[in-house]
C-alpha cells in the first residue's frame, strides 16, 4: 500500500492523528532511505543489468572458462566480487542510492561458487569425485558441489549482517535449493541414491527452508523471506509432486496438503503457496478425471459446477476483500499475534489501536 501526504492529511482530518504527527509523519517518510522501490525504468535497468550478470556469471557460463584453470577462475571471480563489493559499498552509503548499491552487493555474493570452485579445481580438493565444469553446476546433482553452496549461503549472511536489502536472500536461497538435491549423494553416496530418496529429502529439506523463511518472515518488517519462501516451495512441492505412488489414499494426501498450501498464503499473505498449491489440486484432479472417473459422463459437469463455484467465491471475496480481512485479523487473539508474519501482525495491531478505518 502506497501512502501519500494526502493520505496523512485525511487521517488527520478524521482525528486518527493530529496534523502535526502527519506533517512529521510525512517528512520521516520522504527522507527515509527504502530498499522497497517504485517500478520505473531505472528500476528496471538496475534489476535487468544485475540479471544479465547472474544468467552470465551462473547459467550461461561457457566452456572456455575452463582454459584459464582453477587459479585464473579464482582470481577472475575474486577481482569480480572485490569490484561489486567496492562499488556496491559506495553507492549504498556515499550515493544513497540503495538499490543499485544492494544488488551489487549481491553480484558480489553470487560469485562465490565460481571462487569456491576455482578454488577447489586449483586445489585438487573435493569432498567426493571431480564433479566437472564449473557448468555442469547448474545441470547435475553431485555432493561435490557442497562447499560451493556453503560458501555462498556463509558469504550472503555475512553480507545480510551489514546490508539490509532483502534481494541478498535470493543468492542463499538459491544454494539452499540446490544443496537440498547435493546433500543427498554425499550423505548415502551415489550407488545408493535413489530417485525415490532423492525427492524425500528435497521435500524435507524444502520443508525446513519454509520453517526458517517463516521465522525470518516473522522477525523483520523488510521482505527478507520471499526467495526463502520461492524456493522452500519449490523444493517440497517439487519433491512430493514427483513421488510416484499407486496408492490412491496418498493421492488424495497431496491434494489435501496442496489445498492446506492455498490456506496457508491467505494466513502468511505469500502468494507463492496459492500458485503451488493450486497446481497440485489441478494436477489431482486432473489424475481422476484420467483415471478415476475416466468414463464417467457426471465427472465434467460437476467439476464444472465447482470451478464456476469457486469463480463465484473469488468474485464475492474481492468485492468484500478489505472486509473479510479486517474481520479475520480482528478475531484473531492477541496471543496469537506472535504467529503471524511482521506485517500482518503490525497491521493487525493497528485495527486494533485505531478502528478499521485507516491502517498505515
Amino acid at each position: 500500500m502506497k501512502i501519500s501526504q494526502e493520505d496523512l492529511n485525511w487521517a488527520a482530518d478524521q482525528g486518527l492523528i493530529s496534523q502535526e504527527q502527519a506533517n512529521q509523519l510525512w517528512g520521516a517518510f520522504s527522507g527515509r532511505a527504502s530498499t522497497s522501490s517504485p517500478f520505473d525504468l531505472a528500476h528496471v535497468a538496475y534489476y535487468f543489468g544485475a540479471l544479465v550478470v547472474i544468467s552470465a556469471m551462473g547459467w550461461f557460463m561457457t566452456l572456455g572458462w575452463e582454459r584459464f584453470g582453477g587459479g585464473g577462475i579464482f582470481l577472475i571471480s575474486s577481482v569480480y566480487a572485490a569490484l561489486f563489493a567496492l562499488t556496491g559499498r559506495t553507492l549504498w552509503y556515499k550515493e544513497n542510492l540503495a538499490v543499485p548499491g544492494g544488488l551489487l552487493f549481491t553480484l558480489a555474493v553470487w560469485m562465490t561458487p565460481l571462487a569456491v570452485y576455482g578454488l577447489e579445481r586449483m586445489l585438487g580438493f573435493w569432498p567426493a569425485s571431480d564433479p566437472g565444469t564449473f557448468r555442469d553446476f547448474h545441470e547435475w546433482i553431485r555432493g561435490s558441489w557442497i562447499v560451493m553452496e556453503l560458501g555462498t549461503i556463509l558469504t550472503g549472511l555475512i553480507a545480510l549482517r551489514f546490508i539490509r536489502f532483502p534481494f541478498l536472500t535470493f543468492p542463499v536461497a538459491f544454494a539452499l535449493w540446490y544443496m537440498s538435491m547435493d546433500l543427498t549423494p554425499l550423505i548415502v553416496g551415489n550407488d545408493q541414491f535413489t530417485w525415490h530418496a532423492r525427492l524425500w529429502v528435497s521435500a524435507v529439506f524444502g520443508l525446513v527452508m519454509l520453517l526458517f523463511a517463516y521465522v525470518v518472515d516473522h522477525r523483520t518488517d523488510a521482505d527478507y523471506a520471499f526467495w526463502l519462501y520461492l524456493f522452500g516451495v519449490m523444493a517440497f512441492w517439487g519433491g512430493l509432486s514427483l513421488m510416484e505412488s499407486g496408492s490412491e489414499a496418498s493421492k488424495f494426501v497431496y491434494c489435501i496438503i496442496n489445498v492446506f498450501l492455498m490456506v496457508l498464503s491467505v494466513f502468511l499473505d505469500r502468494r507463492v503457496f496459492m500458485v503451488f498449491g493450486a497446481l497440485g489440486v489441478f494436477g489431482y484432479l486432473g489424475h481422476l478425471s484420467w483415471t478415476i472417473f475416466k468414463d464417467s459422463m457426471v465427472f465434467p459437469f460437476a467439476l464444472t459446477f465447482i470451478g464456476i463455484l469457486v469463480i463465484f467465491v473469488g468474485v464475492q471475496y474481492q468485492r468484500n476483500q478489505k472486509r473479510i480481512a479486517e474481520a479475520v485479523l480482528g478475531v484473531i487473539p492477541p496471543g496469537m499475534q506472535k504467529l503471524l508474519p511482521q506485517h500482518r501482525a503490525m497491521r493487525s495491531q493497528a485495527r486494533r489501536d485505531i478502528g478499521p478505518t485507516f491502517i498505515l
